[in-house]
């Protein structure tokens, strides 16, 4: 391994000048070359180096080449991840980030591609994985980098096919037990769509394409007569549930409001927890440019860091990016679907693929003039499909930090939003001359008729016009309020006039962004010491909510000695879910195993319809909660309060011990990041896995940690942490988790993990003088002969 050398000396086709890779003894590598060029051919040969078979994975699963590596049980899941490549112009995809995108993706594949052939020539050098299942790497096309587009975000064509599902079961209002609706609207169903004929089914392709590679031994060992039996390798559950949990904070403090007087930037998106982390640490340099941050490793650039004039950060904006349309087939021809005064065929691509011992299958994929086929039903002469801006140009994820990464002020920045289509997004940014911004950015498509809630006819009457100026986008320049900051709640204007198009009414729980921006305003001279501990903070909206209205009951009610004592516990909390925490540990319990699902069977008696509402809008309920209104009485309320809160103590006692001296939140609620391979019968026994750890927090504090109802283990949350000292460059700090190398062989795998779990940072440092300090070993690059 590299790593465990002081120094080494590599020869390299493709390379111009000679450039290094220095590596701190955290990890992040700090590369510089001559050029850009030879820079992003660097960058993709060092994460190569770190994450190659992350990366070839994440190539094979967009492109959906899996069933040629691991057989038929793949097969399916490639056959819907074809249907969201990019399939159009190349000319204007290339030009849609900035002017040299190409020029840089394809410096960037050739550096990975440089390195999968130095494995070639030193199998050594091959992550153990690829032994492990028979596999070797691929090489990469510059367009691999754009094409793919299903490891992205968007929103909110499944949420479309859900609430026609429940409204035809159910009605408008208990849909709202899933997505409080924000701004209000009443979703209607648009002429000559039945919400009855819109199955279930149609989500299948959809959550295939988006789903992660699993490798259980039933899955490896699949035969072709098993192939679409694999159709159901992810729950649609668990896929509502990760774009649930999938958001990020951020916020940029002006310098008038921090102790410094220069400002301070943090950023921390939320996304599922894997082992390699989803994100990459790296410094990139060249003449001209000089910038550090983090990214995803299979993109050159970095979306989230800062450059020499400024720094910048991101998460989700609601901004609806799909939907789903139904279409009309012609009477004993469903081949033809209705589309203004006439008729339009189905798009039929056959296309092969290869599935390891067996011969190569051809297979058909289905598009309309809007997107991928979902569903056809010749009985009812019916097709679904789906538009996504990902099949727009411009739209591949992250992208449009090429423009932005490279400029000098916050000013500046705002200006190459135009080039950012997916996904949608709260940008913030600072600059060194003081400025702060806060920019919403993505392709929201414009629609005139209506709110894109429900699935729509396919026929020409709701179609998009374009997409919304960016400049049509929520933002601000230097508030008065001396911040700004995000965490995916609805933060439309209030003004924005009830006729303008629709950006979005699906946002995540208010209780991230409301406490943030409660901390914030209290804090008139902020530090980067206050900033870490407002990224790790655990303070939980819904605790305070509803043990409020448990402590109203104490003199109203005749209480048992369950009652009794758990109110004590829970009586003078601070409502912070802390690890050790023993009212944390009985309010989880009780809020998410108990009076949740009491309320949700309350207001949705259908089992059916229930199980389509998961997780439960936290707003709406808690609204329910606090004001029981016409839907029920305070005494009803209460009855359940207590009803449920009594079953909690009970299963508490049951996890954790008859004492609550002894309960702690941490021994519930641990994070293991289980490596991919660990369930496919290798031999590993989990050997690459790390952890577990025990952790605070909860999908409703800023320390994001959601976690399976089923055994409270941690699934999503902060992916890395960036907290920047904006001029002071040398002075911020960072986190990645479990370890910046995806290698198991690498002393970097694992080494940041126990530092995340206690809420700890290390410095990300930019200066030559500062980082030579802290350099463990360097790769000298060479052009070869």
């Amino acid at each position: 391994m590299t790593d465990a050398m002081t120094s080494q000396t590599i020869q390299l086709r493709g390379l111009q000048e000679p450039a290094t890779i220095r590596i701190d003894r955290w990890g992040i590598p700090h590369i510089k070359a001559a050029n850009e060029q030879d820079l992003f051919f660097v960058q993709g040969f060092n994460a190569a180096r770190d994450r190659l078979w992350q990366l070839d994975l994440w190539r094979k699963r967009g492109l959906g080449l899996l069933a040629a590596d691991f057989g038929p049980g793949y097969l399916a899941q490639d056959h819907a991840a074809r249907h969201f490549l990019y399939r159009g112009d190349m000319t204007p995809e290339w030009t849609s980030y900035a002017p040299d995108t190409q020029a840089i993706c394809t410096a960037f594949v050739a550096g990975i591609n440089a390195y999968v052939e130095f494995c070639r020539n030193e199998p050594s050098r091959l992550p153990p994985e690829f032994s492990v299942f028979g596999t070797q790497p691929a090489f990469w096309q510059p367009s691999d980098v754009v094409r793919i587009r299903s490891h992205a975000l968007t929103r909110n064509g499944l949420s479309e096919i859900l609430r026609a599902n429940i409204m035809a079961m159910a009605d408008a209002e208990t849909d709202l037990l899933r997505f409080d609706l924000n701004p209000p609207v009443q979703p209607q169903p648009a002429e000559g769509v039945e919400l009855t004929d819109i199955s279930m089914e149609a989500t299948r392709l959809f959550k295939l394409a988006t789903a992660p590679v699993t490798f259980d031994k039933a899955r490896l060992s699949a035969t072709m007569d098993d192939v679409w039996r694999w159709t159901e390798v992810t729950d649609l559950g668990d896929v509502i549930e990760r774009i649930a949990e999938e958001g990020s904070n951020n916020w940029a403090v002006h310098g008038s409001r921090t102790e410094t007087g220069r400002p301070i930037l943090a950023s921390d998106p939320h996304r599922a927890y894997a082992v390699p982390s989803l994100r990459y640490l790296v410094h990139l340099e060249a003449p001209g440019f000089n910038a550090i941050g983090t990214g995803e490793p299979t993109a050159p650039g970095i979306s989230l860091g800062h450059n020499d004039k400024i720094a910048f950060g991101l998460t989700i904006f609601g901004a609806d990016q799909e939907d789903v349309y139904v279409y009309r087939t012609k009477d004993g021809d469903r081949e033809h679907y209705r589309f203004g005064d006439g008729w339009e065929a189905i798009e039929r691509v056959t296309e092969r693929f290869e599935i390891k011992g067996h011969d190569e299958q051809t297979l058909t994929l289905s598009f309309t003039r809007h997107g991928p086929v979902l569903y056809e039903d010749p009985a009812k002469h019916l097709v679904m499909a789906m538009r996504s801006v990902w099949h727009s140009p411009g739209s591949a994820a992250y992208l449009g930090s090429l423009s932005y990464m490279r400029t000098g002020s916050v000013e500046a920045f705002a200006d190459t939003l135009g080039s950012w289509g997916s996904p949608s997004v709260n940008h913030v940014c600072a600059d060194t001359a003081g400025n702060i911004g806060w920019y919403t950015a993505g392709f929201t498509p414009i629609r005139r008729n209506w709110e894109g809630l429900l699935p729509v006819p396919g026929d020409g009457s709701h179609e998009w016009d374009g997409f919304l100026p960016p400049d049509q986008l929520p933002r601000t320049f230097n508030p008065a309020e001396g911040f700004v900051a995000s965490a995916n709640e609805m933060n439309l204007p209030a003004g924005r006039p009830k006729n303008a198009p629709s950006i979005g009414h699906e946002w995540a729980e208010r209780s991230r962004a409301e406490r943030i921006k409660s901390v914030l305003r209290a804090d008139p001279k902020h530090t980067l010491q206050a900033s870490m501990a407002l990224q790790t903070d655990v303070h939980s909206r819904p605790a305070a909510v509803i043990c409020g209205l448990l402590s109203g009951l104490k003199g109203s009610k005749i209480l048992d000695e369950t009652h009794q004592a758990a109110i004590a516990l829970l009586d003078g909390w601070d409502h912070h879910l802390r690890a050790t925490s023993a009212p944390a540990a009985l309010f989880e319990v009780w809020w998410m195993k108990h009076l949740r699902p009491a309320l949700l069977a309350k207001f949705a008696p259908n089992e059916t319809v229930r199980q389509m509402l998961l997780p439960g809008d936290v707003d709406y309920m808690l609204a329910l909660l606090s004001e029981p209104g016409s839907r029920w009485t305070q005494g009803e309320r209460d009855d359940m309060l207590l009803a449920t809160l009594s079953a909690a103590y009970g299963d508490c006692s049951k996890r954790l011990g008859d004492d609550p001296a002894g309960w702690q939140w941490g021994k519930l609620h641990q994070i293991l990041f289980e490596h991919a391979a660990g369930r496919a019968d290798t031999g590993l026994s989990g050997s690459w896995n790390v952890g577990p750890l025990p952790l605070g927090g909860s999908r409703s504090t800023p320390m994001h940690a959601a976690y399976r109802m089923s055994d409270f283990g941690i699934t999503a949350g902060a992916s890395v942490r960036l907290v920047m000292d904006v001029g002071d460059w040398d002075n911020s700090f960072c986190i990645n988790t479990p370890g910046q190398s995806g290698d198991p062989r690498s002393p970097h795998y694992s080494d940041l993990a126990q530092i995340w779990a206690r809420g700890e940072y290390v410095p990300l440092l930019y200066s030559d003088s500062r980082i030579a300090e802290e350099i463990v070993s360097t790769i000298i690059l060479e052009p070869a002969a």
